[in-house]
């Protein structure tokens, strides 16, 4: 089994297991076990991919709810997903529309399973409450040529018994400078943030977007995701973190396929 099942999570803590890309389990006290964004895909040339083999054997890990950030492949992954649900079919899927959808058309998993939510929607996932936000606007920033994304974009803050967990999803670049998007995610005062980033791509924030976006939230702890997984859209995690300064949110830098029980 996956070492996360039997790991003993004390009152106050989460355990956090990272894959590679932003795909994460979290483990609280009471034993819920929530998945987000699973992108486990079995075919992985060695062109497109860093590692040969899938971080995880979906029936290795019990879960009781999956969180979908939206509709792209690597974040809303129907092969991933039918697998987590033939081993495991009380599996709570939640999402926005597109993803749901997707599970709805692909999958033969029931309605009464799945649950869509938008930006300010709260859900229950077992003993963890998640708190839908966005993490691109749906018209875009035509102010800085940015066009509407192409699927609702969300981020989430994860409730763990106090402990507060932030996962951007995939943000427009200039998140840092929107404060309909930053105030709503400061206002749950999450403790530690996995944030999406990219030192040259642009769809997502620069190094320096990531420290302001971190800085702007509030964090105490802030995690580097969307890498180790594709080879063309890899970056190195010591350049982000050399970017924080000891004023900043620490960053802390999670090897693939690990975990970390937080507070550390």
């Amino acid at each position: 089994m996956h070492p996360l099942t039997d790991l003993d999570v004390a009152r106050g803590t989460v355990a956090i297991h990272w894959f590679e890309q932003s795909t994460f389990a979290l483990r609280d006290s009471s034993g819920t076990v929530v998945q987000v964004d699973p992108y486990f895909p079995r075919d992985r040339s060695p062109g497109q991919f860093i590692h040969a083999e899938a971080p995880l054997d979906e029936s290795q890990l019990h879960t009781d709810a999956v969180l979908l950030t939206h509709a792209h492949g690597d974040h809303t992954c129907t092969e991933s997903i039918l697998r987590i649900h033939a081993n495991f079919n009380n599996v709570k899927y939640v999402g926005p529309h597109e993803s749901i959808r997707q599970i709805l058309t692909e999958t033969d998993i029931p309605a009464g399973q799945t649950h869509v939510v938008d930006a300010g929607d709260i859900v229950e996932l077992g003993s963890m409450t998640a708190y839908a936000v966005y993490a691109k606007p749906p018209a875009g920033d035509p102010a800085a040529d940015i066009a509407p994304p192409d699927v609702t974009h969300l981020g989430y803050v994860i409730d763990a018994f106090g402990v507060k967990m932030y996962f951007s999803g995939d943000p427009i670049n200039n998140f840092a400078d929107h404060d309909d998007l930053v105030t709503p995610i400061a206002d749950l005062n999450p403790d530690i943030g996995f944030l999406t980033n990219h030192p040259t791509e642009g769809e997502f924030p620069f190094f320096s977007g990531s420290v302001k976006m971190a800085r702007r939230i509030g964090l105490k702890h802030v995690a580097p995701t969307h890498r180790a997984c594709f080879v063309k859209r890899d970056y190195n995690p010591e350049e982000w973190a050399a970017n924080f300064s000891d004023a900043d949110p620490k960053p802390i830098i999670m090897e693939r396929n690990s975990h970390i029980v937080y507070p550390i």
